[in-house]
């Protein structure tokens, strides 16, 4: 079985509580903070999951929002189980190909 780890961004829903409802409610708090991100940067931190965050911007969406990072952001795991390819028999899986019966002879020309 095999685990898929993912982080849960939980930032809109917390921006919702404390009545944001756009992207650009962000822009001056930030800014107060000492954070300085382009309209286009904030849309994407709202909209979808970062990939990698600043430590800066987490403290001041945190203090903006009244939060902690563990409301931010929440660790969800995937249990996925590993999927065989197995062969008739049973074994591990080679597609199509099977084993050819093999002849041994001996020296002299006869079969055995």
């Amino acid at each position: 079985m095999t685990r898929k780890l993912t982080m849960l961004w939980h930032l809109r829903q917390l921006m919702a509580a404390k009545g944001m409802f756009q992207t650009t409610d962000l822009m001056e708090p930030l800014h107060e903070r000492g954070v300085e991100l382009s309209r286009q940067m904030v849309h994407r931190i709202v909209t979808k999951p970062p990939q990698r965050i600043n430590t800066d911007l987490l403290a001041a969406l945190c203090d903006i929002l009244e939060c902690t990072p563990s409301d931010l952001l929440e660790l969800h795991v995937d249990h996925q189980r590993a999927t065989k390819t197995v062969n008739d028999r049973g074994g591990p899986g080679i597609g199509d190909l099977r084993p050819v019966r093999a002849r041994v002879r001996r020296p002299d020309g006869i079969e055995e």
